[in-house]
């Protein structure tokens, strides 16, 4: 059993590879399917179990069809743009050098639409946030990754407090 469970860590590891490369989602899928099929005869069922909620977490956060980054020596951050399996831009703004969302960032639907846009520093939101829902823009300010308002009207209760 023990050469099993070397054999899958060592397959979970080429999926990550294959991952974070940019590999075809389609391959990654069909990668995922075998492995499973292998997964599934191993005795230890709780590893079993473990193991694929790792897979698909790691595939759903990561699934991209494809990812651009590069390096700006002059804002000293790091560029990324995101795809959408139909290779629409999914999201695009910057991190900083401790891999951290630092800066600008816009997310798009899968047709393209605009469906939020703000900053982060060093990770947390902040500033004025737009979110865009049929057709209507809510504007949210953030202090310290924390909601301070709402289209102008501060928050002094939790939002799951209201009814």
């Amino acid at each position: 059993m023990g050469e099993n469970v070397k054999y899958y860590n060592a397959m979970l590891y080429v999926l990550y590879v294959k991952l974070t490369l940019g590999e075809s989602i389609f391959k990654v899928k069909i990668f995922i399917f075998i492995l499973t099929l292998g997964i599934i005869k191993m005795a230890n069922m709780r590893k079993a179990g473990i193991f694929l909620t790792l897979t698909f977490v790691t595939v759903f956060a990561f699934g991209q069809e494809s990812k651009e980054q590069k390096f700006n020596k002059e804002t000293n951050l790091i560029e990324v743009t995101d795809y959408h399996d139909n290779g629409i831009i999914s999201q695009e703004g910057t991190f900083n050098l401790k891999g951290q969302l630092h800066g600008e960032w816009i997310s798009y639907d899968a047709l393209g639409n605009k469906i939020s846009q703000g900053s982060y520093e060093n990770g947390l939101k902040s500033g004025k946030w737009v979110f865009w829902h049929n057709n209507t823009a809510k504007e949210v300010e953030y202090n310290n990754n924390q909601i301070a308002s709402i289209n102008g009207n501060k928050n002094t209760t939790r939002l799951a407090d209201k009814n």
